[in-house]
């Protein structure tokens, strides 16, 4: 069983994340709190897996609460919430120790994916937000994934996650056909042959977790 706890200053997005995870019969909500400083309480509590933290709180913010965490060597991981696409967050919250770190317009699917994903050790980052930092570290060379676009760097996560083609599809609303036209032209864009080396160079661009694709045929 993952132990969550979520510490958001909003009672409807509290409310909404709960109502996703009690749902999962691996999930369970074991404490919420409403500032960071009843957060770190909880969380040296209850030593959830997991905590859902927003990252723009009053008093003090989500990063700064992921580096007490860290500092009180707490087992909790911490998957950040946000509503602001900065690429500059996400940067300073890997270094602070985050694992996760979601959009709060991400799908229910994706939300339940990063709570598992991050509870297992791995790091877990929206398509979104995974495109945003793709661009931030693109340096004089340039990157290979400056020329995707948003949604294929979407299709790209997914199946170097190990989703088949008909999975993405549904999960994007999309026929089975667009999906294998995107991969075509992400194994073009990018020069790679097969999903194990896109997931190698997400991998290489801190996108995806090493352990992340230890699991394709």
């Amino acid at each position: 069983m993952i132990r969550v706890v979520l510490v958001d200053d909003h009672e409807l997005v509290r409310s909404g994340f709960r109502l996703i995870l009690a749902g999962q019969p691996d999930l369970q909500v074991v404490g919420e709190a409403s500032n960071a400083e009843d957060g770190l309480r909880l969380m040296r509590g209850e030593k959830p897996d997991v905590a859902l933290i927003d990252v723009h709180m009053p008093g003090m913010s989500g990063i700064e609460l992921t580096e007490r965490v860290q500092r009180a060597d707490l087992p909790t991981r911490i998957v950040i919430l946000t509503v602001v696409q900065d690429a500059e967050f996400p940067r300073r919250l890997l270094q602070s120790g985050a694992l996760g770190y979601l959009t709060k317009g991400c799908p229910a699917e994706e939300l339940l994916e990063a709570v598992r994903a991050v509870a297992a050790g791995n790091r877990y980052l929206d398509a979104v937000i995974a495109r945003e930092m793709a661009l931030a570290a693109v340096d004089g060379d340039g990157s290979p994934l400056e020329s995707l676009s948003s949604r294929e760097l979407e299709v790209a996560l997914m199946l170097a996650r190990g989703l088949a083609v008909n999975e993405v599809a549904n999960r994007l609303h999309l026929s089975a056909k667009t999906i294998s036209t995107y991969k075509q032209r992400l194994f073009e864009k990018l020069g790679v042959a097969h999903t194990i080396a896109l997931a190698h160079v997400l991998s290489a661009h801190g996108l995806l977790a090493e352990e992340s694709f230890g699991h394709h045929s």
